[in-house]
């Protein structure tokens, strides 16, 4: 039995499934009605209700000998009898007992407290943002949001109401934050790059009371100094408590079970209690005296269980207390002895208070054996020096503080060979010799085959697959390893082009390369394929807005791009004509009704708000789009690696939250970037208010408006593996969000992989959003008026594609069902009508059905067919 459902007991449940069970059924027994869920992530929750953050794969829980039972909370173990029993009343009878039950937020003891919220569960972060976003429409003004508390979770839930809207205010204790992890010097630093986005941070005094209205309305925070602090809702997160009351004596019984003095049940080296077969993991779990509400340690502590019931003989080395984070844009790592608590310790310290900038790190006496170190504002070099905690160091001290100007001594690590028995990622204890293991012939692969890919390692060792901190380093490893057992890593196009895209984009930019042959000449070999091929011709197409087919570009695009429609699956096309922002007239939409009905068409109003006309053939394109381009309508470009969409809400215009006209600014967007080609589809979107309507989030680049103006979030992807938008700026008016937006795009169509997503191009980048953010808005590299330049050309050159193919017979001539016989249509596409009173392709026994009964089918659709033509339910 398992009483609990957080991490800790997840990672139990897979560690047992990892091993097969063994004999062994496994229940695990959660008060919430979720699936275990991962709470690090729980501000992403904060800032959208409706992300899934749940743990691992659902489909774990289907094994015959796992069993998760929601709405069941533990309230008393029988250790004599070995059952549970919950607060339903079921009793549950168990040969092993693992306690996962965490830890509860800290209250608060003071006048006032029953009005705060705490940040602990999805419930929690859910009721502040109904909370946020109510109190904005009632108060009609940014919300002022106080969090209590200035620790990890402190800064991470005024981040979150920051990103809602909110003013975030910081009360904190200390007189520097993060104050566990962090120096005074650290700490100052921090507080300053926090104070620079927005927040307002009010250090080294303890609240008081929460103050209230008549109406038991949040009116302020009184300080324990006086002051008053105007709050409109207020947030503790002042730290959590162990929730050990299952340890504790009821009273008139004898205590079993030793605690801590701060909590917690006290366990040894293998996780056990002093009560033979019950163990206690995770937060609750009290060894050497502490209990850490930390990722690594609580799952340390389940691979071991695991492992003990399996016969093992695993012991818990104790905590690591790493923290590597990145909060609101600013980068914070602690790891070791960060305080030089050791004795004699030095400390190689690099500050720049104008910057914002702290690096230290402790080392022995000698200066040789590194104990530990903080970093603030720039952390690069934490990924490189975490797994040499207690080893000599491969270079001096100073070597690693890159702020100091010290040079890349993570690769010098590499060089002087990390240790097999060096942790490399601390969230799931993998060492860097598991990492050459796998590199060298995985045990879990077909063959025992060599991993030679990224996402390869990380699923065969999970490694990089928590916080994501040590995946910098793993890809570093990776590639020392494959380059010394002689395979080269190659970051070449394809077999044909030898110089990676970005390469290939910068040199066709700089030598102003026209042609596929003129490239292919210089730079490459062979005929080309369908990898490099569709690349040059959107790198051409990126660079200068000449028509996409013609000067031989035709035959290098991808099958969309050739017929400037999405094929689909029976070989018909769709018509997707711009909606710009979603806006459209009723006579536009009168046209669209028009030509649907003329050609039979189906019709759906997509995701980013546009309508889209299934199953033109090709030969009735141009007949179709003559008809939306005299009408004012341009292509969507629905079929190119380019802008699709800019997804708006209503906004200022009509709806009364709105704060800004959201739907011109989605306008006047689209038609900046309309024909923009990049390394992948783009899709953007604008919200007239924190309340979000528009996903913009969701979006590449979405925007966000607010009282001052437009927040501007970067990197947003749906699909497979989705990610949320990261904010990039504040508070910017029209024509500075405009101009970060240009350079924005413009640096990841010159510096992207081929058809990498702008999410997946930000996360490879080296400093993520930080180097996004110094490269977009402070210039760093000084590109941006290059990059704006580029932009321009592109919007100053714009031509609507299918404008232009409708002036030239000769482009014309592309779209006919078979070139030898202009005249013939492919009587291979039929049709069969709906159930909802609309026509779709007929299935392949349909179409034999036809064959031998047509008068009965009905389905096939002579071109120019209206609804009259088409058969109903009851004749098909």
């Amino acid at each position: 039995m398992v009483a609990g459902g957080g991490p800790a007991a997840h990672r139990f449940a897979d560690a047992m499934h990892a091993r097969g069970l063994g004999g062994w059924h496994v229940t695990v027994l959660t008060e919430e009605a979720h699936l275990p869920y991962d709470r690090v992530a729980l501000s992403k929750a904060l800032t959208d209700s409706d992300v899934d953050l749940t743990l691992g794969s659902a489909s774990m829980w289907d094994h015959a000998a796992l069993n998760l039972v929601t709405g069941e909370r533990v309230v008393s173990i029988d250790a004599a009898g070995k059952t549970v029993t919950t607060a339903a009343g079921t009793v549950y009878p168990y040969d092993e007992l693992v306690v996962a039950t965490g830890s509860d937020a800290a209250r608060l003891p003071i006048p006032g407290a029953e009005l705060t919220h705490v940040y602990r569960t999805l419930e929690d972060v859910w009721s502040i943002n109904t909370a946020i976003a109510d109190l904005t429409a009632k108060l009609g003004r940014q919300v002022n949001a106080v969090t209590i508390g200035g620790g990890l979770l402190g800064l991470e839930s005024a981040a979150g109401t920051g990103q809602l809207g909110a003013t975030p205010i910081v009360i904190n204790g200390s007189p520097w934050l993060m104050n566990t992890q962090l120096d005074e010097g650290a700490g100052q630093a921090l507080g300053r790059l926090i104070e620079a986005k927005g927040f307002t941070v009010h250090g080294g005094v303890f609240p008081s009371e929460v103050l209230s209205d008549d109406d038991g309305h949040v009116t302020g925070v009184l300080m324990a100094d006086g002051r008053i602090i105007d709050a409109d809702i207020v947030i503790v997160a002042i730290g959590v408590k162990p929730r050990d009351e299952l340890f504790r004596a009821a009273e008139g019984e004898t205590q079993q079970f030793r605690l801590g003095q701060r909590g917690g049940v006290v366990i040894s080296d293998d996780c056990s209690t002093e009560v033979p077969g019950i163990w206690a993991i995770g937060e609750v779990a009290n060894f050497a005296g502490m209990c850490l509400g930390l990722v690594a340690p609580a799952n340390t502590m389940a691979e071991i269980v695991a492992d003990r019931l399996h016969g093992g003989d695993a012991t818990f080395p104790g905590f690591d207390t790493a923290t590597k984070l990145k909060l609101s844009g600013v980068d914070v790592a602690s790891f070791g002895d960060a305080f030089a608590r050791t004795d004699r310790a030095l400390e190689i310290v690099y500050a720049d208070p104008a910057r914002g900038v702290y690096q230290k790190i402790v080392t022995t006496d000698d200066a040789k054996t590194l104990l530990g170190g903080i970093f603030v504002g720039d952390a690069a070099p934490y990924t490189s020096l975490r797994p040499m905690l207690g080893r000599e160091l491969a270079a001096e001290p100073g070597a690693y503080l890159t702020a100091a100007g010290g040079g890349n001594a993570g690769d010098e690590v590499l060089e002087s060979q990390l240790p097999d028995d060096a942790t490399l990622c601390s969230c799931n204890n993998v060492t860097a010799g598991t990492i050459r293991d796998a590199i060298g012939g995985c045990g879990a692969c077909d063959g025992n085959a060599p991993v030679q890919e990224l996402g390869e390692l990380k699923g065969c060792t999970r490694a990089g697959t928590s916080c994501g901190s040590c995946v910098p380093m793993l890809k570093k490893l990776l590639e020392s390893e494959l380059t010394k057992s002689g395979v080269e890593v190659s970051k070449a196009l394809c077999e044909h082009i030898g110089l990676s895209r970005q390469e290939l984009f910068e040199t066709i930019r700089v030598l102003e390369l026209t042609s596929f042959e003129e490239i292919m000449a210089k730079h490459g070999s062979g005929a080309g394929c369908d990898i490099c091929k569709p690349t040059i011709a959107n790198i051409l197409a990126s660079q200068n807005s000449a028509y996409v087919l013609d000067a031989g570009r035709g035959t290098l695009q991808d099958t969309n791009d050739r017929a400037l429609a999405n094929m689909q699956k029976d070989g018909t096309y769709s018509v997707v004509p711009r909606i710009a922002g979603g806006e459209i007239t009723p006579k536009k939409l009168g046209v669209i009704a028009a030509v649907a009905e003329q050609y039979g068409l189906y019709t759906k109003i997509t995701g980013g708000q546009r309508i889209d006309m299934f199953g033109a053939r090709l030969e009735q394109l141009p007949e179709i789009w003559k008809v939306l381009v005299d009408a004012g309508f341009e292509s969507g470009q629905a079929y190119g690696k380019s802008l699709r969409t800019v997804k708006s809400c209503v906004g200022s215009t009509w709806c009364r939250f709105g704060v800004q006209d959201s739907v011109a600014m989605a306008i006047a967007l689209e038609l900046r970037y309309r024909g923009l080609r990049g390394p992948h589809k783009l899709k953007m979107g604008v919200s007239g208010c924190a309340r979000e309507c528009a996903e913009a989030r969701g979006k590449d680049v979405g925007v966000i408006a607010t009282a001052d103006g437009w927040n501007l979030y970067v990197g947003g992807n749906g699909g497979a593996t989705p990610a949320h938008a990261q904010l990039l700026a504040k508070d910017l008016d029209d024509e500075t969000l405009i101009k970060y937006i240009d350079r924005y795009f413009m640096y990841y169509i010159r510096t992207a992989d081929r058809l990498q997503r702008t999410a997946r191009w930000q996360e490879e980048l080296d400093g993520g959003i930080k180097h996004v953010e110094d490269v977009v808005v402070h210039d760093t590299l000084g590109i941006a008026a290059d990059l704006e330049a580029a932009m321009a050309k592109h919007v100053d050159t714009y031509v609507d594609e299918w404008a232009d193919t409708l002036k030239d017979p000769e482009r014309l001539r592309r779209f006919r069902s078979f070139v030898n016989a202009p005249d013939q249509l492919d009587d291979s596409i039929t049709f069969v009508p709906d159930e909802r009173g609309q026509m779709r392709p007929a299935t392949a026994e349909e179409k034999a059905l036809a064959a031998r009964q047509p008068v009965l089918i009905g389905a096939t659709i002579p071109v120019r067919a209206t609804p009259t033509e088409l058969p109903d339910e009851n004749e098909a």
